[in-house]
């Protein structure tokens, strides 16, 4: 291998070398890149190999030995777009050179006899079939010195005179290819020529194969039977249109259906053209989402990728017609990816790629597949480099190279500045045949009136570790409800406060210690608000049950700089229908914060998207929230999106609640009076909490979990209209002082006198041992009971409700050492 410097004279280093940032006035736009590659390609200490046999004219690989990248490279000449390298930059940059060609061809001039070699130029005994990258890319046929002439005469009817195969050639070109392995001749058809002509004509078969099967604008009977549900009509055009085009970009508004088209056309391919895999890269939250439609719509095999890296290497290798996976770890799953061989890739959320210079666009890209749709309503937000880096997934070549597609389109002032943008109706005319956007008013007619969507998102290792302690108290409780029949109202009052704990840690720790804050849903509530409020029609309420949460959306929101209203129980008659009237006439006040306070009572027809932040327990207060917006008066469909905690309490919940209508009468969202439930209300409720605790896939606990476990302070029993009593810090007064140093005495003395009357003696141990007769064994859960004899019922009561004041004793001194603690 050789090293190669070219060496500079004293009279090149004083050139001026050309700006980067701005092209010069005496320049054209091509020539002041092309200078820019030569300049910083003639820089360089590749190292060079030569593939061939000539000395010159051949091929080499060129290395970059701090990168330690290696390129083909072809020499043919000095003219632009006679010679080929295999980077990307020559690929797209329509320039016919980049700096690794410019690097070379100075590099071999630099050697004894390159000059004369280049100055006379070379025509080869062999004839060539390349590609000619230039502002278009073209085959081009070069007859050799040794070129027959009746092959000459032969190619003079595919080619023109300057060599560039003729219009539609691509259909023929067998032919000729035929024609020519019948002279004793060599040519030399290269690789990258034979890709385009098979693409050409790949794209002709497939687009007469799908028009054969799904023939006209969808409404054949075969569309019609495609999936398990009726789409609309603009879903089969657009569907049709994706599979039609190989590769695409499907750019609907918001809650038009993109997820079902994309699924529609997977099986207009797979029914036309014969796929077989497909991967859909989405966003964490919605991988379990894109599970439930497919498994809905179609029969085909379905499997989310996710887990450490051996449980993805299994889940690749495993058989399956989509494979659902997230952006997050497509970079460390390239090679995976790449040996699983998907026909077709599914773009979801493409936004996530804007910015081409991030690893996640660039590794994203380097996934090779046939076919190729991309899902996206943004595909255009701040800039145009936003649009141009989405549509290079989809072509590299549709826009041609971005220094070109921003010169056309930027207008800049003469610092350089990006002032403005002009001809945009060109760009729309170069994506006609790759891009389909429909707008909400465009289709009204055809919407449904209302569309649900669920969105997963993992919990944080912090998050599960309180979910999962949690978790263990439910299960305690819950076995000893089993075995027993019943709860002390201390055991019902421990197993709210776990369940509600549960529920509000998927949202955030913040809800649970109101110190910390892990969770994923703010930050994907955030990310869905630039989307929706990108539309400057939609106005969107936020719901959630607790005040904790709206806390911390709002601290997401602040950079952001959305301007809000809020909407609580706290606030007074007055300030409540401020607030509403503000959100309703303000078109600069889009967006709503609500907890259930405003899940009743409320008209909120101005806005047509709902978040629901978390899901209550009650099925109908979710109802009673969605129906302040989509209710009689409302004139657009209305979308709801719900965040969702995966293998959570929440997550069973949808599985067991959307069966059952309102099964819990509002225990948890109805206020603290309904805790303690008895007869067969309780039981309808203790069958439903084993339910959805049993559903959690993640929950590793065991059934005898300790009933007496500290739950920890009773943050989110909610008050009237679903307020969170925690919102303000619980009060740190010495416990010894005031009412509490009364409890304490009191607790004492119970403990005492109930020892007396137990009969209990001091154990050589430093405790105390009990009667026989009070110690029982359960025969049937296998456990040991302690029975106290009661006189009456009134006794019964009241002790039960000194024991009852004795655990809040305990659990306050609880809280008041965990606070100790914390104090510096």
């Amino acid at each position: 291998m050789e090293t190669g410097t070219p060496k500079r004279s004293e009279t090149t280093a004083r050139v001026p070398r050309t700006p980067r940032a701005r092209k010069p006035e005496q320049m054209s736009l091509e020539e002041w890149q092309v200078a820019l590659r030569r300049e910083y390609g003639r820089g360089q200490s590749f190292e060079i190999r030569n593939l061939g046999t000539e000395q010159f004219f051949s091929e080499f690989a060129v290395t970059n030995p701090d990168t330690g990248r290696t390129y083909r490279v072809a020499i043919r000449g000095k003219e632009l777009g006679s010679n080929w390298c295999a980077c990307p930059d020559f690929a797209v940059n329509t320039l016919g050179t980049c700096k690794h060609i410019e690097w070379l061809l100075e590099t071999l001039e630099g050697k004894r006899g390159g000059k004369k070699a280049f100055r006379e130029g070379f025509v080869p005994p062999y004839s060539e079939v390349y590609l000619h990258y230039g502002p278009q890319r073209r085959i081009r046929f070069k007859a050799g010195l040794e070129c027959p002439e009746d092959l000459r005469t032969f190619a003079a009817k595919y080619f023109d005179s300057s060599g560039f195969l003729r219009e539609g050639g691509s259909a023929s070109f067998d032919r000729f290819v035929s024609r020519a392995a019948k002279e004793d001749h060599e040519v030399r058809i290269y690789d990258d020529a034979l890709d385009f002509i098979a693409r050409q004509r790949d794209d002709a078969h497939r687009r007469a194969a799908v028009d054969r099967i799904f023939p006209g604008d969808g409404s054949s009977e075969e569309m019609s039977g495609l999936l398990k549900t009726d789409l609309y009509p603009y879903q089969r055009e657009g569907a049709l249109f994706a599979a039609r085009a190989g590769r695409s970009l499907i750019a609907d508004d918001m809650g038009l259906g993109k997820t079902v088209q994309a699924i529609a056309a997977a099986e207009i391919l797979a029914r036309a053209v014969g796929i077989e895999r497909v991967l859909v890269i989405c966003p964490t939250s919605v991988k379990h989402q894109w599970q439930q439609e497919v498994q809905r719509f179609t029969d085909r095999s379905v499997m989310v990728v996710e887990g450490p890296p051996p449980e993805r290497r299994r889940r690749y290798m495993e058989q399956s017609f989509f494979k659902i996976t997230n952006y997050d770890v497509i970079h460390r799953d390239l090679e995976l990816i790449g040996s699983w061989a998907p026909d077709l890739v599914v773009l979801d959320e493409a936004q996530r790629i804007k910015n081409w210079k991030t690893r996640r666009a660039k590794s994203v890209k380097q996934i090779d597949s046939d076919y190729a749709l991309v899902l996206t309503g943004t595909p255009l937000e701040n800039r145009l480099e936003e649009l141009y880096s989405i549509v290079e997934f989809v072509d590299r070549f549709r826009l041609g190279p971005l220094f070109r597609f921003l010169a056309a389109h930027q207008v800049t002032d003469e610092c350089g500045k990006v002032v403005g943008y002009r001809d945009l109706d060109r760009i729309t005319e170069s994506l006609v045949d790759v891009l389909i956007r429909r707008r909400k008013q465009d289709v009204l007619h055809q919407l449904p009136d209302r569309t649900d969507k669920h969105m997963f998102l993992d919990l944080t290792p912090q998050q599960k570790a309180v979910h999962d302690d949690n978790s263990a108290i439910v299960a305690g409780i819950v076995a000893r409800w089993r075995r027993r029949g019943f709860l002390t109202e201390q055991e019902q009052h421990r197993l709210m406060v776990a369940l509600q704990r549960m529920r509000m840690v998927c949202n955030s720790t913040y809800l649970v210690d109101r110190e910390t804050d892990f969770g994923l849903k703010s930050n994907e509530c955030r990310l869905l608000l630039d989307d929706l409020l990108s539309h400057p029609e939609n106005k969107v309420v936020i719901f959630s049950q607790w005040l904790g949460t709206n806390e911390v959306v709002m601290r997401r929101l602040k950079p952001r700089r959305h301007e809000y209203a809020y909407y609580h129980g706290s606030l007074q008659v007055k300030e409540r229908r401020e607030v509403i009237k503000r959100f309703k006439t303000d078109p600069d006040c889009r967006l709503l914060l609500c907890t259930d306070a405003g899940g009743v009572g409320l008209n909120l027809q101005a806005a047509s998207v709902i978040i629901n932040m978390d899901q209550p327990w009650n099925p109908a207060v979710l109802e009673q929230r969605i129906g302040r917006i989509h209710r009689l008066g409302q004139e657009r469909p209305v979308q709801v999106y719900h965040l969702v905690s995966s293998r959570s309490i929440e997550h069973s919940m949808l599985d067991v609640l959307r069966f059952k209508s309102a099964v819990f009468d509002g225990v948890l969202d109805g206020g603290a009076r309904d805790v303690f439930l008895q007869g067969s209300r309780m039981s309808r409720f203790m069958d439903t909490v084993q339910e959805v605790t049993a559903g959690i896939p993640s929950a590793d606990v065991s059934p005898e979990a300790p009933a007496g476990r500290d739950a920890g302070p009773a943050t989110g029993i909610s008050a009237s209209e679903g307020e969170d009593l925690s919102a303000q810090p619980f009060a740190t007064a010495p416990l010894t002082s005031g009412a509490w140093g009364d409890v304490a005495e009191a607790g004492r003395n119970l403990v005492t006198s109930l020892g007396r009357a137990l009969g209990t003696m001091p154990a050589g141990d430093g405790g105390v041992s009990i009667p026989d007769r009070f110690v029982v064994r359960d025969e049937e859960g296998g456990g040991t009971e302690l029975r106290i004899p009661i006189p009456d019922a009134d006794t019964a009561a009241a002790i039960g409700n000194a024991l009852a004041a004795l655990g809040e004793l305990f659990t306050a001194l609880g809280r008041q050492e965990d606070a100790d603690r914390r104090r510096p």
